[in-house]
């Protein structure tokens, strides 16, 4: 057995390097926070070979004073805390001093600095583990550090490297999580002599758009959200712009990328209703912190943190999230005329003005509009009431005369103008055309209602004229027998006629439509696949889920015009109608001035 005995400074030094310097991008996240923490406003970087042969980064920050030379390539030597209270509250990206030190012991480094205060410049280099002496040099104010033949004196090390472009990639991927954190800073990029990136200072903004392009910055929505001295900023994508991989998601804690396991489930949870399961969110988002309230000196790499208050910090990402992904996009404050309309409609008055407007609005004949309102009341969640009088057609005529169009605020959503194949609705607003999908809007229609109701207990059921019966296996049969109180929750009765006979006695009455037989069978398999006690909590908008899309309008049902601008005022009302329950968009708008391009008028 070998004696026990000291490790010589270049072993120790290399041993700390493999924690810190996995590849060339390691090695540029090290300099770039260095340059932003020496307040640089400006930083410009040119690689070579992937990094493998150079990694040059440029800033006019504070610089390094010529006797700091020697101390900024020692381990353990840093300008960034000075005692254990410092630990405490960092609020610079670097602070370990071990960055440069760890660099210098696996490549050729040569590091040059003019102090802003000082006359000249100086220089030093280091050659694995020796250092050489500083000596003065010509640079402009600022600091350049110049990383060559990474791992030259590790072989074993250099030969598990990536390609080229592979390791140009990640250190693409580093620039731009620093662009991105840092949007005041300008950002200079160049791979063997080419131009691959230039961003100026600006607002977060017009950085995350300058960085990730205009198709993401024109899926998302802005968030901003403050409580109890945290901040929560950035640009969420929608979930029509889900992605296959986790590549487009940054999340940064007082301007520090993290990859945080607390932080990583508070998102997919706020992204669980209106994401598909096999997709994955896009985002930009800025979490601001007192540094007391965060341990960041958790790992050498500085992308794992811990929270003090981490429930407090979860549930604070979880609902700012959560309400912005569930503010309808086109504004419900704008929609309250329309949703006045909606709920006199649904209590069986028809004012005649505000639907004749529809038909001064979008040109068509009033006979048109004046169409029966059952599909409403069904859609509202109320039976049809046989007492309802509807409005003449003469009268209907007659007072679209005396109407003016004008009197009548265009809601969001626009008004329908028809049907296209029974698939989607056609509406005009203000801006030009909306193409909506009936199913998917209907079905996070009567998903929410659904949930709501539950939630307050009042999800009333709707007994059928006629039980369907139908022929079932013994586990549905069983299954129906050991959850009659969390069927009853839900709105239906179910009976067991036989040993494979069930009767459906009664369903939700906002599913009074829906075909009860295939209603139950799916039903019934999601709670055969759960777990019981979680039915009605985690796994509750499962189910829910399930009994909406039997309740939404189906493809080639023909709706009349009222029916379909029942259906946009409940779009502008309802939460996160932007999306279906399966994370697909349930409308788009065209511009009058995207049409007017694809048919070239005015060239």
């Amino acid at each position: 057995m070998n004696a026990i005995k000291l490790l010589p400074d270049g072993l120790i030094s290399q041993i700390a390097a493999g924690e810190v310097i996995e590849r060339p991008a390691s090695v540029l996240k090290e300099l770039l926070e260095n340059a932003i923490d020496a307040g640089a406003s400006e930083i410009t970087v040119n690689i070579a070979q992937g990094g493998l042969k150079l990694i040059r980064v440029t800033d006019n920050g504070a610089g390094i004073s010529a006797e700091e030379l020697p101390l900024a390539l020692t381990r353990h030597a840093t300008s960034k805390i000075a005692s254990q209270e410092d630990l405490h509250n960092i609020t610079s990206l670097g602070f370990r001093g071990e960055g440069l030190a760890s660099i210098a012991s696996v490549s050729h480094l040569l590091l040059i600095s003019h102090p802003l205060q000082g006359k000249h410049a100086w220089q030093i280099r280091s050659e694995g583990t020796r250092v050489l002496p500083p000596e003065p040099s010509s640079h402009m104010a600022g600091t350049t550090v110049e990383v060559r033949d990474l791992f030259f004196n590790l072989p074993a090390r250099r030969k598990f490297l990536k390609t080229e472009a592979t390791e140009f990639a990640h250190c693409e991927e580093m620039i731009r999580r620093m662009a991105l954190s840092h949007p005041g800073i300008a950002f200079t990029l160049r791979h063997n002599g080419n131009l691959r990136a230039h961003w100026q200072a600006a607002e977060p903004a017009p950085r995350i758009q300058a960085v990730l392009g205009e198709e993401f910055s024109g899926s998302a929505a802005w968030i901003d959200e403050q409580a109890a001295g945290i901040g929560l900023q950035g640009m969420l994508a929608l979930p029509a712009y889900s992605r296959a991989a986790r590549d487009m998601q940054y999340f940064f804690v007082n301007g520090r990328f993290v990859r945080d396991k607390l932080i990583s489930h508070a998102l997919r949870e706020a992204y669980r209703d209106v994401l598909h399961l096999d997709r994955h969110a896009a985002f930009v988002l800025y979490l601001t912190i007192d540094p007391e309230q965060v341990d960041v000196n958790v790992h050498p790499t500085k992308t794992e943190i811990r929270f003090r208050e981490a429930r407090a910090i979860h549930q604070f990402i979880y609902h700012g999230v959560s309400k912005a992904l569930s503010s309808p996009r086109s504004g419900a404050q704008s929609s309250q005329p329309a949703t006045d309309f909606v709920m006199s409609l649904a209590a069986g008055h028809a004012p005649a003005a505000p639907a004749l407007n529809y038909s001064r609005q979008t040109g068509l004949p009033p006979e048109m509009v004046a169409q029966p309102f059952n599909f409403y009341q069904i859609m509202s969640g109320n039976p049809p009431d046989a007492s309802v009088q509807q409005v003449p057609l003469q009268q209907a005529r007659r007072e679209a005369m005396e109407e003016d169009a004008e009197d009548v605020a265009m809601p969001p959503l626009g008004f329908a103008l028809g049907q296209l194949h029974g698939i989607y609705i056609l509406a005009q607003n203000r801006k030009g055309l909306v193409i909506v999908d009936m199913h998917a809007a209907h079905e996070r229609i009567v998903y929410e209602q659904l949930k709501t109701q539950l939630d307050g207990q009042t999800l009333s059921a709707q007994r059928l004229l006629i039980p369907a019966t139908f022929h079932v296996d013994s586990l549905d049969i069983a299954t129906v027998e050991e959850n009659q109180t969390l069927l009853q929750q839900l709105g239906f009765e179910i009976t067991v006629l036989s040993a494979t006979t069930l009767a459906v006695r009664a369903v939700p009455a906002m599913l009074q439509q829906a075909e009860a037989e295939k209603l139950v069978r799916d039903l019934l398999e999601e709670i055969r696949h759960g777990d019981p006690s979680q039915l009605l909590t985690a796994r509750r908008n499962e189910l829910l889920a399930t009994m909406a899309c039997h309740g939404a309008v189906r493809a080639n049902r023909p709706l009349t015009l009222i029916e379909m601008n029942e259906l946009l005022r409940k779009m502008e009302i309802t939460a996160r109608s932007d999306q279906c329950n399966h994370g697909r968009p349930t409308w788009f708008e065209t511009s009058l001035a995207e049409l007017d391009k694809m048919f070239m008028r005015g060239k």
